[in-house]
């Protein structure tokens, strides 16, 4: 499984953010990886300017070995925040998709 971290211009990059980044989606999506290609993670301050309590959002785009990706997106108030919620969200989305190809498929 690949994993690509992108930021916006106005999101600070380094090593250490992409360091944890990585970590917590091998770490988050271990189970599926077998079934995963690609990872892409991007990350945006909507109100680089303005401060608000969710201006960080974060965009996870798993991509499934021979099919469409499936995207989520998470609102919170810093990086670490808009992360676990982005990768909560996409384990229930991975959870159900592969799920029902199971159930279909009889295993």
């Amino acid at each position: 499984m690949q994993i690509q971290i992108n930021t916006a211009n106005n999101v600070v990059k380094g090593v250490e953010l992409d360091s944890t980044v990585e970590q917590e989606v091998r770490d988050g999506l271990s189970r599926f990886s077998d079934r995963l290609t690609r990872v892409e993670v991007h990350f945006n301050d909507e109100s680089s300017v303005r401060r608000g309590e969710t201006d960080t959002r974060c965009m996870i785009e798993a991509r499934p070995r021979g099919q469409g990706p499936v995207t989520v997106t998470e609102h919170a108030a810093t990086v670490a925040l808009a992360m676990s919620g982005a990768l909560r969200k996409l384990t229930a989305a991975l959870e159900s998709e592969f799920g029902k190809q199971d159930d279909h498929r009889g295993h």
